[in-house]
């Protein structure tokens, strides 16, 4: 009823104060996850869990939590075009935009080994996600009638996600780094008030989470375009801004290898994890619209495939001209995801997530 509520009151309201809204979701998702990672870390470090283990899972797990939350809602409430479009967004943002900027401000430092080992998992799981939404049975039918990432496929991802944990965290001990985690300074802070953060920062990532996907959908059906297109570029922008500030503070405090080993992770865990559990909580899992395989995937997939290229061809940094060429490649992405969802068939998954509210 609650839900149905808003729905109405946002359908009232200007495109104007939809894109405020929007953008207050987007800031109070963004300042939820980090007080649920920051809270988290604390409680796992009072627990006396190892670094390293933490690192690969409760931080790695938090930092993609607002693509999560916004993509499983997404799916419950009956629109898989937003939810995969955001996880598909998400990764052309985090490559294409955050590691571009961070790259073009100053070359990046790479370790080799943890960016030749990672990096091709990152690459592998977009070619994966591809493929698992192909229709096999008729394969060229995906450019005109689409596809779609099954139940199935959605579990076996999350089954791919525990083994990539278990993988990073036996990777990372071998290394012998220990790396300053955020929330480290609380450990031993009171427990209830290190509860409290974790419960508030939830409330934010859940609230907003709802205050967002209305505000896109209705946005996607006066802009004309599918709720896909809307997800994978101003729904992953906004979603993807802990993983760009903290690229620029990387950069900033010359870390810069971080800033790329956090977009590899953040990649991988939106294929495994926010694509994974989207088709996993429902039924017939997350459909993929044409304009999936005809723009969005191409994109993404151009996109890792250049970032490859560009540490294959660096040395021991990631040169300014490979940031130069992912911010030109994501230039390019998204005014192409607008100029070509015109005639998209996805134009109707926009239109009845907002006809409840308008008949009501």
């Amino acid at each position: 009823m609650f839900e149905q509520q808003l729905h109405e009151f946002m359908q009232n309201q200007s495109s104007l104060i939809l894109v405020v809204i929007l953008v207050i979701a987007i800031i109070l998702l963004a300042k939820g996850a980090d007080m649920v990672v920051s809270s988290a870390v604390a409680l796992a470090l009072r627990w006396k869990l190892p670094k390293v283990v933490v690192g690969a899972t409760v931080v790695s797990l938090g930092t993609t939590l607002p693509e999560t939350m916004i993509s499983v809602l997404a799916a419950v409430k009956g629109d898989p075009g937003l939810a995969l479009g955001n996880a598909v967004g998400s990764i052309i943002c985090d490559t294409g935009l955050i590691l571009g900027i961070a790259a073009t401000i100053s070359p990046l430092p790479l370790n080799r080994s943890v960016v030749n080992r990672q990096g091709w998992l990152q690459l592998g799981a977009g070619f994966l996600l591809v493929i698992a939404c192909i229709p096999w049975s008729s394969p060229a039918a995906a450019l005109t009638t689409g596809g779609g990432l099954s139940r199935v496929a959605g579990m076996l991802f999350l089954v791919l996600l525990v083994a990539y944990i278990l993988l990073t965290i036996r990777w990372s001990r071998s290394s012998g780094g220990e790396e300053h985690l955020e929330g480290e300074e609380d450990a031993n802070a009171a427990l209830p008030g290190v509860i409290l953060r974790l419960i508030v920062g939830l409330s934010l990532v859940i609230v907003s989470s709802h205050l967002l996907i209305p505000a896109a959908q209705i946005l996607a059906a006066r802009l004309g375009v599918p709720d896909a297109v809307v997800a994978a570029t101003m729904v992953a922008l906004g979603t993807s801004l802990p993983e760009l500030v903290t690229a620029l503070q990387a950069v900033r405090r010359n870390h810069g290898d971080l800033a790329i080993g956090n977009v590899i992770g953040a990649d991988i865990l939106n294929v495994l994890f926010v694509a994974g559990a989207s088709a996993a909580v429902v039924p017939g899992g997350l459909s993929a619209e044409p304009q999936f395989f005809l723009v969005m995937f191409p994109v993404m997939l151009v996109v890792l495939i250049v970032f490859r290229v560009g540490i294959m061809i660096s040395g021991a940094t990631l040169k300014r001209g490979v940031g130069i060429a992912l911010l030109v490649c994501y230039a390019i992405a998204m005014p192409l995801m607008y100029l070509t969802s015109s005639g998209a068939d996805g134009h109707d998954d926009a239109t009845p997530a907002a006809a409840p509210a308008a008949h009501n």
